[in-house]
């Protein structure tokens, strides 16, 4: 969930070819900078964000509002680290094999099923009807 509100802060408060910067992500979240940074990373490596360094810099959309869907945004952030090493689990019992494994594979499935039909264009969208107005490039001190 904070991956997607993540960019949905990207989408909802960058203006035109400005950037929002990871601490203000964070004052509006309600999270430490510290906490977000290994989630903006995978996002930015997915390409579902784009940086930029420096005093002016940030964080902006990779591509299009319309063209990022919530299960992309999941999948950057559940996929395993390059080079990570995987961590043996204790046996499963018979229960947990015939019916929690089986029960968490359909839910998994229904929920990125459902993920994948929705896109940030749609998250602005639902923004819009909730009354929530974006920041004018002007508050974003940004000059067109």
């Amino acid at each position: 969930m904070t991956a997607v509100s993540i960019v949905l802060d990207v989408a909802f408060h960058a203006g035109r070819g400005a950037t929002v910067p990871a601490g203000d992500i964070a004052d509006r979240l309600g999270e430490a900078r510290r906490g977000i940074e290994p989630v903006l990373q995978a996002l930015s490596r997915a390409g579902i964000l784009g940086s930029t360094r420096g005093p002016k810099g940030g964080y902006r959309l990779g591509r299009a509002a319309r063209d990022i869907t919530l299960s992309e945004v999941v999948a950057a952030v559940t996929a395993p680290e390059p080079g990570a090493e995987e961590v043996p689990e204790a046996p499963p019992s018979p229960l947990q094999e015939k019916v929690i494994r089986p029960l968490w594979e359909e839910l998994e499935t229904t929920m990125l099923g459902a993920l994948g039909g929705l896109t940030m264009a749609e998250l602005l969208r639902r923004a819009a009807v909730a009354g929530l107005r974006r920041p004018t490039p002007e508050a974003l001190n940004f000059a067109i």
